[in-house]
């Protein structure tokens, strides 16, 4: 007897829908074709083992099971449920009229209970637009798939009771998310405050520049100085995830395995902060077994890169694409995937090899030359996606000691939702541009006008300092964001004049003993 069920294998974040079609005969040879990796092909064990010791017994029979489309590769135990519940049917052990309106997944142990599997959100969203009645998944994952509205999601702990609920002898009650409550109720939930930061006025500035216009920025700054004390507290004032994002970012976690057991939306803005030893294809994505890359889990969050100039060079070069498209696409013999990459990069580094160029006390010890060469580790195009570079110096005894609280998150987060909403406005023609940092050319022309005293002022800047070419590109976009923070139409010279102090590499006496700083 032919019997199909469905199941869903994940292509990059998405997924797709898997027939599994089971043949069961007299015999005793058992074949899985369809592209099965070695952990499907692993099956056979499993679903033998739990159905004996569910209490059913098959006796010498013979299963053929094709998992359709054939071309694309099956990975994982979670086929492990629909190719068992196939087998029953097929053998007629049950009867299941309403099988094929119900996707099936999930792992199963020897003893037949249900195990959680990565990647049930894309799944859920597939089984909805796919029109299935309802999704059987593992009851530990039947949260996080319940945050799809419109499906029925039923979370099970062993093979029986799957079995029972599709003959209707057992009841199974859907798991029920109110995913925009549950949403508006941990919104504002964070870790960090920047009300606990001691003194560091400026950097807090800078940090509200950036999230209010989606800037990159670079800290500078010696050991101790607090650099990655602030950066973790960024999210706390990034706007708010919407819906539509929060699934997305949720998606993208899910199908790494990055979730909690149990968890169901992330409710917060990302924030990734690998080891300075991270490798290429962790840093991008892919693998025998393709999952996303860091930059891919800090999409619609930050990524923050602590001793950027302590990354290898090929790991830091594969950013640029991702910054500039906000997507990254991974190619290789077998396969090609695309992940999204809308990440803002936020990234700490000493000003030399000894930490303390520059520092107010310590004199630096580094030889003629080295710091120079430290800061070019960091390659001239990875910094032209950098739009702010702020230097940072060490708190003074008189500001740590003082009691008092500073401003808090909530407050610096209003004026950046402020500017954000001012942007939406102004970029509502244009759908791949969101913030002032993603403006091109074309944009600049027409949102960036100077007035002739602001134009001075920036015409003199770079000839005093001898900055670049693509500091000018940088210096109107912030001066753009700094206009909105102030809720100004009209970039003023005061709004151009704050944008240059935040282009510290781009002087030229950066690095020599003529240094600016």
């Amino acid at each position: 007897m032919l019997v199909k069920t469905y199941a869903a294998a994940v292509q990059g974040i998405n997924a797709i829908v898997v027939t599994v079609e089971t043949v069961v005969e007299n015999g005793v040879q058992y074949c899985i074709v369809g592209l099965p990796d070695a952990a499907v092909k692993e099956s056979h064990e499993r679903v033998r083992s739990a159905l004996n010791q569910s209490g059913y017994r098959m006796g010498r029979k013979s299963a053929t099971i094709n998992m359709a489309p054939a071309d694309v590769k099956k990975e994982g135990a979670a086929y492990d449920l629909p190719i068992a519940i196939g087998i029953l049917a097929a053998s007629e052990v049950i009867k299941a009229p309403e099988l094929d309106r119900y996707m099936i997944m999930g792992e199963l142990s020897l003893d037949g209970s249900v195990q959680p599997i990565r990647g049930i959100l894309p799944m859920a969203i597939e089984a909805r637009a796919r029109g299935f009645k309802g999704l059987i998944v593992p009851e530990a994952n039947a949260s996080e798939a319940a945050v799809v509205n419109n499906l029925e999601v039923y979370g099970v702990a062993n093979l029986r009771q799957v079995a029972d609920f599709l003959q209707g002898e057992a009841q199974l009650e859907p798991t029920v998310v109110d995913t925009r409550a549950e949403f508006a109720a941990s919104i504002g939930n964070f870790d960090y405050d920047f009300s606990e930061v001691k003194g560091q006025e400026n950097v807090k500035r800078a940090f509200e520049v950036a999230c209010a216009g989606g800037h990159n920025i670079l800290l500078i700054g010696p050991p101790g100085s607090g650099k990655s004390m602030m950066a973790k507290r960024l999210p706390s004032i990034l706007p708010p995830l919407t819906l539509g994002e929060a699934l997305e970012t949720t998606k993208i976690h899910s199908v790494a395995g990055k979730l909690r057991r149990g968890s169901r939306l992330m409710t917060v803005r990302p924030f990734r902060s690998p080891h300075h030893t991270v490798s290429p294809v962790a840093m991008v994505g892919g693998g025998s077994n393709p999952m996303p890359g860091e930059i891919s889990l800090a999409h619609n969050g930050i990524l923050f890169l602590d001793e950027f100039p302590e990354f290898p060079r090929a790991v830091l070069e594969v950013l640029r694409q991702p910054l500039e498209d906000r997507h990254i696409s991974v190619s290789r013999a077998r396969y090609q995937v695309e992940y999204p990459a809308g990440f803002m990069l936020v990234a700490s580094m000493n000003p030399c090899p000894c930490g303390y160029y520059g520092h107010p006390t310590k004199a630096c010890t580094c030889p003629p030359g080295a710091v120079s060469k430290y800061v070019n580790r960091i390659s001239g195009p990875l910094l032209d996606r950098i739009d702010i570079q702020c230097e940072i110096q060490p708190v003074p005894f008189e500001k740590l000691s003082d009691l008092s609280e500073g401003e808090r998150s909530a407050d610096i987060r209003t004026r950046v939702i402020a500017a954000r909403r001012i942007q939406a406005e102004r970029f509502a023609a244009e759908p791949e541009v969101h913030c002032n940092a993603q403006m091109n050319s074309r944009l600049m022309n027409r949102w960036c006008h100077l007035s002739a005293d602001a134009m001075n002022i920036l015409r003199n800047a770079m000839n005093k300092y001898d900055m670049s070419a693509r500091a000018y590109d940088r210096i109107l976009k912030v001066s753009r964001t700094i206009a909105d923070l102030a809720g100004s139409a009209d970039i003023l010279p005061v709004h151009v004049s704050e944008a240059i102090n935040y282009r510290n590499l781009d002087r030229s006496g950066w690095g020599n003993s003529t240094a600016l700083f």
